[in-house]
């Protein structure tokens, strides 16, 4: 698999996992665009790149705003000549219970992850079209996004958002010969850095070691590294066939998420009163409520944290 004289764009690829998802690219020969909002860190990644002889450059701004994506492809286009992959990475957080999130808290996240993702595909999926040779659309998820998760309620609406972009542009742009695909990684990052569950895993992550199998396999939970092939795949002319997928990859685990289908349909002549749903969801849709959140088993005793 090759990715030679193809061109990439990777938002928010200074550090962490998109870093990693713009040297796998450029590893397996795509010239790629780095996008970060701190000018030091974008030419660091850049440099990172070139070290290993691949190709990159860098344009530095915020994600979310339309000129920012008109930017991007313009980067990719006057460099490069052409834009084949986009990866939509770019993402912040501002973690806190319902009540307690501020406008701002909601807006920021919003408008980075979910109004950032669609303002960069569609300026990216505008010049696939016109190039007339298809293209990869590859936005980044989370398991919030799928499940919900204990004060998110701004990343898990944006991440969920995300997923619902990525089946339609499916459709859309199917004709097109441009996929679109969401990928769900698990991984050491800055937010997990700072859960006690995950110490024992970030912390061997942190000096080069490798993680317990009790995350990397039991949890399906790695490092920025394990995700970066998937993305990689996603690109490349193998996955030409692959469109309107959640997937997931951590460790040492690759998942393919389903879209939401009922599990249970029942029927009452004449539609539904008040006192037939009380006589009938107990037994039927009550039986089989659906969980939230995501449920984690105990840690063994010699993973759990140190006590503070």
């Amino acid at each position: 698999m090759s990715l030679a004289g193809k061109v990439a764009i990777v938002t928010g690829s200074g550090r962490g996992l998109g870093l990693a998802y713009a040297q796998e690219l450029a590893a397996q020969g795509a010239s790629v665009v780095i996008n970060d909002v701190d000018a030091a860190t974008a030419a660091a990644a850049v440099a990172s790149i070139e070290a290993l002889g691949g190709t990159a450059t860098a344009v530095v701004a915020p994600v979310g705003p339309s000129e920012t994506a008109a930017q991007l492809v313009a980067a990719a286009v006057d460099t490069y000549g052409r834009l084949d992959i986009l990866v939509t990475n770019a993402g912040v957080l501002r973690d806190t219970v319902l009540w307690k999130m501020s406008d701002d808290d909601f807006d920021t996240v919003i408008n980075v992850h979910l109004r950032g993702t669609f303002t960069c595909v569609r300026e990216a999926a505008t010049r696939m079209r016109e190039q007339g040779e298809g293209g990869r659309i590859i936005c980044i998820g989370s398991p919030t996004g799928q499940r919900g998760n204990f004060g998110q309620t701004n990343y898990a609406a944006a991440k969920a958002g995300i997923v619902g972009m990525v089946r339609t542009w499916a459709l859309e742009l199917k004709k097109a010969g441009i996929t679109a695909n969401a990928v769900i990684p698990v991984a050491a990052t800055a937010m997990t850095a700072t859960v006690p569950y995950f110490h024992a895993a970030v912390e061997a992550d942190a000096q080069g070691e490798a993680m317990p199998g009790f995350f990397r396999h039991g949890l399906g939970f790695g490092t920025s590294a394990d995700v970066a092939p998937l993305v990689a795949y996603l690109a490349s002319d193998a996955a030409a066939g692959v469109t309107g997928q959640a997937i997931g990859v951590g460790g040492d685990r690759l998942q393919l998420w389903s879209h939401p289908e009922p599990v249970l349909s029942e029927y009452h002549e004449g539609g539904w009163s008040v006192d037939a749903l009380a006589a009938s969801f107990p037994g039927t849709i009550g039986a089989q409520l659906q969980s939230v959140g995501e449920s984690f088993p105990p840690l063994p005793d010699e993973l759990r944290p140190p006590q503070a």
